[in-house]
């Protein structure tokens, strides 16, 4: 069971991702999907309609953080460059959409409230639907990346989409932000949720010469101001730190849970600063031919003690309510003793549980 850090139910839900400042989504279920995941291995008692909740009391919302993303609702107007340059059309992406299909689903919107992207059709004579690989698709992706859609509701992974007037609350400050105000947003969320971060971490897929210019000077002002640290150690070039961290100390006290992360999850999802602060070398290999993977197809990090101990690979046969452990690999002089070996066990119990599996199979040796 995941410590309440964040308190529990729908509230602690809501701190979490706040405390995050996104939570990936993802489609891949071998386990369970990383959004649920992510917000299971902190939240105690977290459900899954807790996000669909939240997105219809305006409290949070999805956009494209560095992937697709829940996001707090008070960071909305930090989305806001990356829509203005879909709508200028400066991404590379969406070049071919016919702008009169976009009109057709806006009215379509517009009229019936809610849009499931089931529901979108061809009305040419002899078509049948289309939205799903054709224009339709494609211009219902681009109204959503250039936020003239919101996405009002998930079910598993189909989408109902809204205008935004029906879901952005009322006072929201939507004006697009400075590079300056940008750069400040990326710094102090990824600060609040990682506490020592680096440069190529915090700008991940931001461009542009003026937020770079920004982030520059907003790193050498904090540090003349002296609540930021750059750390002097050649092996974490870019590496910085709050003061008010250090002056805690970094003698947290952590639990003797084992928890099982995605492996989307904030907390790895950047794989160099992972290896390069932590000595642990991860790969998701969902993706790499069977034949040339190491450790197995959708292994789970394993946090034991504020280390990286491991990774397991693991699959929920939801039908049959198992799931099945295929592979445990530890990191090299990592020796797992007897209470280590009781609380993985618990936390596999506990991971079948929240995927509606009754037992665990162990892996066949």
């Amino acid at each position: 069971m995941a410590p309440a850090v964040f308190g529990t139910g729908l509230e602690g839900t809501l701190r979490a991702i706040a405390h995050l400042a996104y939570v990936q989504i993802d489609t891949l279920s071998v386990i369970e999907r990383a959004h649920h995941h992510i917000l299971w291995s902190r939240v105690p008692d977290y459900a899954t309609e807790h996000l669909n909740q939240l997105v219809g009391s305006g409290q949070i919302f999805e956009y494209w953080f560095h992937a697709a993303a829940y996001l707090p609702m008070r960071d909305y107007r930090f989305a806001l460059p990356r829509m203005l340059s879909f709508r200028r059309g400066e991404s590379p992406y969406f070049k071919n959409v016919d702008p009169q299909l976009m009109r057709e689903i806006l009215a379509q919107v517009s009229g019936e409230g809610v849009l499931r992207s089931r529901d979108l059709k061809d009305k040419r004579a002899g078509k049948s639907a289309w939205w799903d690989y054709g224009p339709g698709r494609r211009a219902l992706d681009k109204l959503f990346m250039q936020g003239d859609l919101m996405v009002c509701e998930r079910k598993g992974m189909e989408k109902s989409y809204a205008l935004p007037e029906r879901l952005l609350p009322a006072g929201l400050h939507t004006q697009e932000p400075s590079a300056e105000e940008m750069a400040a947003y990326l710094l102090d969320k990824n600060l609040q949720a990682h506490g020592i971060v680096t440069l190529k971490q915090v700008m991940h897929l931001r461009s542009g010469q003026a937020l770079r210019k920004a982030m520059r000077e907003l790193l050498h002002a904090r540090i003349e101001q002296g609540v930021l640290m750059a750390l002097d150690n050649p092996e974490w070039p870019d590496t910085y730190v709050a003061t008010s961290s250090l002056q805690r100390g970094w003698h947290a006290e952590h639990s003797d849970q084992v928890q099982l992360l995605s492996p989307f999850d904030n907390a790895v999802i950047h794989r160099e600063r992972l290896q390069q602060l932590f000595g642990f070398h991860y790969r998701l290999e969902s993706y790499t031919p069977a034949a040339k993977r190491m450790h197995g197809y959708f292994c789970l990090p394993i946090l034991w003690q504020g280390a990286f101990v491991g990774r397991i690979d693991c699959k929920a046969h939801r039908a049959k309510r198992q799931l099945e452990v295929l592979s445990l690999h530890f990191e090299s002089g990592f020796i797992p003793a007897d209470d280590f070996s009781a609380r993985l066990d618990a936390a596999l119990h506990q991971l079948a549980q929240f995927c509606a599996c009754d037992t665990v199979l162990p892996a066949k040796r």
